[in-house]
């Protein structure tokens, strides 16, 4: 026999290599019918088999203790986090669901729960190689689904509050200063890759919204460009959607830097020359920045291109969002206000700012500091003697 139960209504075909899930619904007769449904991998077998279990319990409002961690998670991803969240974010809390939270706890009984029970979880994910920044994801996207489901009265507590997360480790950046990226320009000028990387290192765009950027954008009388869209990828799939919040939708004025106007202006006349010379097989979407042809890149495929010229030079390692940090380290560096910083880099405030480039902008703080030192009189301070009083 080549098909075997392994889990209470989920049998593996050994021949097929695939999962069969048994849904039994229940009809308003009385009866029960029975569908059988197959899937590539265990993971979206119980996945599968969670939504349905937990739609029939939610719905009908009937054996809620039976109602299950992963029957919870997966109904509320499906009711509540993808019609309000955007599909990468939904994509990110499926992976984690769906590889992590729901082998290891979606048996649990939800009303059942137990603080020790998580805890546990989040020390074994990252003894198996984790780093702290991704656990503590798995911990807030946990905390946020108990949360919703203590609201709904389907428990009275949230655990995750009697438990102890990793703390958060400070992400690695590699930034590269002006005197590196003007040699990595140079390296890539006349390839495909230049208005990628200057679009990065001049106007510190993220990869999504260097993808995204289309002609409507830009205006070439003015020389402005607006950063209004982003394009990413999501499972495999390119996915179209605006800017991460309203702060990151912004103007960007390249009038008087010459490179990049020069640039603008090249990547417009090939594209109007491809049109004429190609007709009606020019797919034309309005990008930027696209293949010979028309079609948009991949942000993958861009980041992967950098990495191979990389590979080839003898300059450090720096990822595109790299050139995205070096725009802020050049720029602080040349002494920009950090309230400008923040409104170009697209955040939605100056501590945002300030937290992801810590690194960089103490040691302007160090500078502002004997900067006034200095214009006050460059004296030491006046040290108090003993026995000397100073007024309050």
């Amino acid at each position: 026999m080549s098909r075997k139960t392994i889990l209470p209504n989920i049998a593996y075909d050994t021949q097929r290599r695939s999962f069969y899930v048994t849904i039994r619904r229940s009809m308003p007769d009385g009866t029960t019918k029975r569908a059988v449904q197959c899937y590539p991998t265990l993971e979206l077998a119980i996945q599968a088999l969670d939504r349905r279990g937990g739609e029939e319990i939610l719905t009908h409002g009937e054996g809620l203790d039976k109602l299950t961690l992963g029957q919870w998670l997966t109904y509320w991803l499906e009711q509540i986090i993808k019609p309000s969240r955007s599909a990468s974010t939904a994509h990110g809390y499926c992976m984690i669901i769906r590889n992590h939270l729901s082998p290891a706890l979606g048996s649990e009984l939800l009303s059942k729960l137990t603080p020790a029970q998580v805890q546990l979880y989040l020390n074994r994910m990252q003894s198996e190689g984790l780093c702290a920044n991704t656990v503590r994801k798995h911990y807030m996207l946990l905390h946020n689904a108990l949360e919703h489901a203590r609201k709904q009265e389907l428990v009275s507590r949230n655990v995750t509050e009697y438990v102890t997360p990793p703390s958060a480790s400070d992400p690695t950046h590699h930034f590269y200063d002006s005197e590196t990226m003007a040699k990595l320009f140079e390296i890539l000028a006349g390839t495909s890759m230049e208005p990628v990387v200057k679009m990065a290192g001049y106007l510190g765009l993220r990869r999504a919204e260097i993808c995204g950027l289309k002609w409507n954008h830009v205006d070439r009388e003015q020389k402005v460009i607006t950063i209004a869209d982003t394009r990413t990828t999501v499972n495999g799939r390119p996915v179209n959607k605006s800017t991460k919040n309203r702060s990151s939708i912004r103007r960007l004025g390249y009038a008087g830097l010459t490179d990049m106007e020069e640039l603008i202006e090249r990547l417009w006349n090939q594209r109007q020359m491809e049109m004429e010379l190609l007709g009606d097989r020019y797919e034309d979407k309005g990008y930027v920045i696209c293949h010979d042809g028309g079609k948009p890149y991949q942000a993958d495929y861009l980041s992967n291109r950098l990495q191979r010229v990389l590979s080839k030079t003898e300059l450090p390692y720096v990822t595109l969002h790299g050139l995205r940090h070096s725009f802020a380290s050049i720029a602080n560096s040349a002494n920009i206000p950090l309230f400008g910083i923040s409104r170009a880099l697209g955040h939605s405030t100056t501590n945002t700012t300030s937290r992801i480039y810590m690194h960089l902008f103490d040691d302007t703080h160090l500078a502002v500091v004997q900067a006034v030192g200095q214009a006050v009189g460059g004296t030491q301070p006046p040290q108090i003697l003993p026995g000397a009083q100073m007024d309050s």
